[in-house]
């Protein structure tokens, strides 16, 4: 019997929107994208499978024919996306143009190194030809070599533009924003993840600033499917080998894409080679090697012969054999050709097997943006696939080793990947200040008993896959740029917020712990960081929709910790959220901040991880725990300030409520500070 708790589990309304096309042979994402084609900068935020390739030639053509651009250049991180970017005769499906690449312009094709390619770019820069395909490190050879000037009235297309940096030391976020300030190119960036494992802005809130979003959420794109409809996310803890233990997980009557652990980390027996051996012969007995597509051969007990993709295989010529035949057109619609891919490093970003119905992953990653390319190789719609999962497999910490810090670090990495993705995954949520005058919005069903003025209601458009819920004493933002953020960005404030280690480790394991000291105090500090251009009223608005945002989605998920075997209720999530906002008749935004948002991860987690290891994990964190440091003295007092402007007394350091003694602390703590300054 396979085993998988599942952390969240999102069902979709499944009503074919994603794929119909309009007149010009559009969706709904490509369409949303094309009514912002005149913009000089445009990022759009899609997730993998939405249409962003076609999206993009959409509009590049459209700046060519109509805006005046000479010429499109198209970036990708990596040559096999470069496929992405073939011909295609759009004009087929209404179109005005069809999509047109010489074969000498789609450098991902070009034999050779860079330094070819990099002279190419530079003879089709003086050509008149319309558009080339190149890699990101092309790209980058290409501006060092003939300068930004050389690129003036073109559109510059990035694909992947997780892997731009504002980070001085990133040189294709540094030439973007050379070509920024010069602002005489377009620039497209496309991307299903805007946020990077290493917590670096992507750009600078300058740069930022100066494009238009176009935001098509997971929710959207799996709502709009005509088969998939549900999503399930979870992880699994195991002692002893992975490859014991892989069973209990893995199913071989899914479609599975397996990536192995990286060779150097905890997970791994440093010999990839023989857990790949070791995974065939869990499975069944080798029966020898396709000879038309070099997939492994497996039987199993029950008589079926596996078709097994080893892509960790390093005899190039084998791997390449492969990987060819998962790429072969004409097997794309064939179920039957593979049924388990085993990877490594390989089967991510850009890679599309649209019968995958599981996503195992062995060990953390410690990018989130790589969690989300390798969850999106399960999200693709397919003929009698409705549902999907991702299953991270974690190694439990083990007090006998003399790396546990390490193997704790691993373990909260995991934990903040899975709670990012149930964010991302999950509904948008709006939130309003709760006033009497409030009345329904149209679309939103506010359930049987309709709009109740006595409550803070919620409502759920299940088309648009939007939550509309009122909060007392919720602030509004202000200004447009925070009002865009709390529209459209509220997922990266929480990306930023789970990759602190220090939120992670206090949220789940310091029972002494005061809620608000994550909620205020530190996405405060986190909300400031991010946006200092921002006053402290628009701060303090980001900052309370972002909490609202994650607590929501946690606190959805008391519907779905059951015992792990029965699948949760298609509508538990919608549910959840339904039965926390009605528990109480006044839901404001003080209660909300009083809810650690990591509690019901420690729940799946007392559920998924033996007691002796969890006692472990606390141990360590604890040994390590620090006190308050003056950054985080000093907000405690002014929120002291503003409890006294509100009650007209400062905080009391005998109060029974924990959140006061805690402001009544901070004061304590400031001002020995300064007494001891004096004193010094």
């Amino acid at each position: 019997m396979t085993k998988s708790i599942p952390s969240v589990s999102v069902s979709y309304p499944a009503n074919g929107s994603s794929t119909k096309s309009n007149e010009l042979g559009m969706r709904t994402m490509q369409e949303r994208a094309y009514e912002k084609r005149g913009e000089q900068y445009l990022l759009i935020k899609s997730p993998p499978a939405s249409g962003k390739s076609r999206a993009l030639m959409f509009i590049a053509l459209d700046k060519l024919h109509n805006q005046g651009l000479k010429q499109a250049i198209i970036v990708v991180p990596e040559k096999s996306i470069g496929s992405s970017f073939a011909n295609e005769p759009l004009s087929k499906f209404g179109f005005y143009w069809d999509w047109t690449v010489e074969p000498r312009w789609n450098l991902c094709n070009a034999p050779g190194g860079d330094s070819g390619k990099v002279g190419a770019l530079g003879k089709f820069l003086e050509g008149d030809d319309r558009i080339l395909v190149c890699t990101h490190a092309t790209f980058r050879f290409a501006v060092d070599k003939f300068g930004i000037e050389a690129f003036d009235d073109r559109l510059i297309a990035v694909d992947e533009f997780h892997h731009v940096s504002a980070n001085p030391d990133n040189k294709l976020g540094a030439h973007l924003g050379t070509l920024i300030t010069r602002d005489k190119v377009h620039v497209v960036a496309m991307t299903g993840s805007y946020f990077r494992g290493d917590t670096e802005a992507v750009l600078s809130p300058e740069d930022e600033a100066r494009f238009e979003t176009v935001t098509y959420t997971y929710y959207e794109q799996l709502s709009g499917y005509t088969w998939l409809k549900t999503l399930d996310i979870g992880y699994f803890f195991y002692s002893g080998s992975y490859a014991d233990e892989l069973l209990k997980v893995l199913d071989p009557n899914e479609k599975t894409i397996l990536h192995i652990p990286n060779v150097n980390s905890r997970e791994s027996t440093k010999d990839k080679h023989r857990e790949v051996e070791h995974i065939i012969d869990a499975l069944g007995d080798w029966q020898g090697t396709d000879p038309a597509t070099g997939f492994q051969l497996v039987k199993r007990p029950d008589g079926k012969v596996l078709r097994i993709a080893d892509l960790v295989d390093d005899d190039t010529a084998k791997r390449d054999k492969v990987s060819a035949s998962l790429k072969d057109p004409a097997q794309k619609n064939n179920r039957d050709h593979v049924d388990i891919i085993i990877a490594l490093g390989m089967a991510k970003e850009g890679f599309d097997w649209i019968w995958c119905e599981h996503a195992l992953t062995v060990g953390y990653r410690s990018s989130l943006t790589e969690i989300v390319q390798i969850i999106g190789r399960a999200t693709r719609d397919a003929k009698g696939k409705t549902r999907a999962r991702f299953t991270n497999l974690i190694a439990e910490p083990d007090a006998s080793e003399e790396a546990v810090r390490e193997a704790v670090n691993d373990t909260l990495k995991a934990i903040a990947a899975s709670l990012l993705m149930e964010q991302v995954l999950t509904p948008k949520f709006e939130f309003k200040p709760k006033m009497p005058a409030n009345t329904a919005q149209d679309g939103f069903d506010y359930g049987e008993n309709g709009y109740d003025d006595s409550k803070c209601n919620v409502g759920f458009n299940q088309q648009k896959g939007i939550f509309q819920i009122e909060i007392k004493g919720l602030i509004q933002p202000k200004s447009p740029e925070a009002n865009r953020i709390c529209q459209n960005d509220l997922n990266e404030v929480i990306t930023t917020f789970l990759q602190d280690k220090t939120a992670i480790e206090r949220g789940l394991f310091d029972a002494e712990m005061v809620p608000e000291e994550l909620t205020q105090v530190k996405m405060g500090k986190i909300v400031r960081d991010k946006y200092p251009e921002l006053d402290e009223a628009d701060q303090e608005a980001v900052r309370q929709h972002a909490i609202a945002a994650m607590n929501f989605t946690q606190q959805a998920k008391k519907t779905l910790l059951g015992d792990g075997t029965d699948a949760p209720s298609n509508t538990a999530f919608v549910d959840g959220v339904r039965q926390f906002a009605m528990s109480v008749k006044e839901l404001d935004i003080d209660l909300i901040d009083r809810i650690n948002p990591f509690s019901e991860a420690y729940a799946i987690l007392a559920k998924t991880m033996s007691e002796e290891s969890l006692k472990e994990v606390a141990a360590v964190i604890e040994a390590k725990k620090i006190k308050l440091s003056p950054e985080e003295a000093r907000d405690l007092v002014k929120r002291a300030v503003k409890f006294k402007q509100e009650r007209g007394r400062l905080p009391s350091l005998t109060s029974a409520d924990a959140w006061e003694k805690r402001m009544a602390e901070g004061v304590a703590f400031l001002a020995r500070m300064k007494q001891e300054a004096m004193n010094g």
